[in-house]
């Protein structure tokens, strides 16, 4: 395969940035995106060239470093899948290919494809945990009975990982399906009660802190999610939100 890329390049925080065209030759099917951007890197370097910067760890769909805005679609155009399982044989021979950083400002671009999304962290940090008993006297996960569609519901929002495409494919960067996922996975289980009231009060306040935009219903984030995290937990979190406010 010959492509064209058209790759954003910004050397820092502070540069201005622009596009940069990269033809790019015998790139084979059966290469995943990744490996694709590896085969360019190698060749820039072999020029005296800088590679492209780009954010990627385990490589299999688990941990969502691998957050590229491609031909304007989150991780590229298939579905239910993060940028590193995405392939080559899902482009056409001469094709040109857009690939951006997320577009956010709360995710602010560090260098090339590479941003900053410690704001999900500061969100999870003011209140995305449980009390957990350490003394030595822990009781048996087991022996607290769980509704069986309680926990699959709490195991379907714990998938989130965190990638940011639902804040990227937003058109109002809203974190809303994030943040959903995160209060829903607690708030359905026994667990997760303790902390309710405030879980929900501090992580939405932090997400709004953050810069994200509110949510209008449009549905993007679930259609670009990896995870196919549902809108369900959106509507969940305000629910909560709305209890919580109440009671506070």
């Amino acid at each position: 395969m010959n492509l064209t890329l058209k790759i954003w390049r910004q050397a820092n925080a502070n540069d201005k940035g622009k596009m940069v065209d990269y033809p790019i030759s015998n790139i084979s099917p059966d290469m995943s995106f990744l490996e694709m951007l590896d085969v360019l890197n190698n060749e820039l370097i072999e020029k005296g060239e800088a590679p492209v910067s780009f954010d990627h760890d385990c490589r299999e769909g688990i941990c969502g470093s691998c957050s590229l805005y491609i031909n304007g679609e989150a991780h590229g155009p298939d579905r239910l899948i993060t940028t590193c399982q995405l392939h080559m044989r899902t482009f056409k021979d001469g094709e040109t290919i857009t690939i951006e950083p997320w577009r956010a400002s709360a995710f602010p671009v560090i260098k090339d494809l590479v941003v900053d999304r410690t704001a999900f962290d500061r969100i999870q940090h003011a209140g995305g945990f449980i009390s957990v008993n350490t003394s030595g006297n822990t009781i048996d996960a087991n022996t607290i009975p769980v509704n069986k569609q309680d926990a699959d519901d709490a195991f379907s929002a714990a998938t989130c990982i965190g990638c940011g495409a639902c804040v990227a494919s937003c058109k109002n960067s809203s974190a809303m399906l994030f943040v959903g996922a995160k209060v829903s996975q607690f708030a359905l289980l026994p667990q997760g009660k303790v902390e309710a009231t405030e879980r929900v009060l501090n992580m939405v306040k932090q997400m709004d802190e953050e810069g994200f935009g509110n949510c209008t219903n449009t549905g993007a984030c679930e259609v670009e999610c990896p995870k196919g995290i549902s809108l369900e937990n959106i509507a969940r979190m305000n629910r909560e939100y709305l209890s919580a406010a109440l009671k506070g």
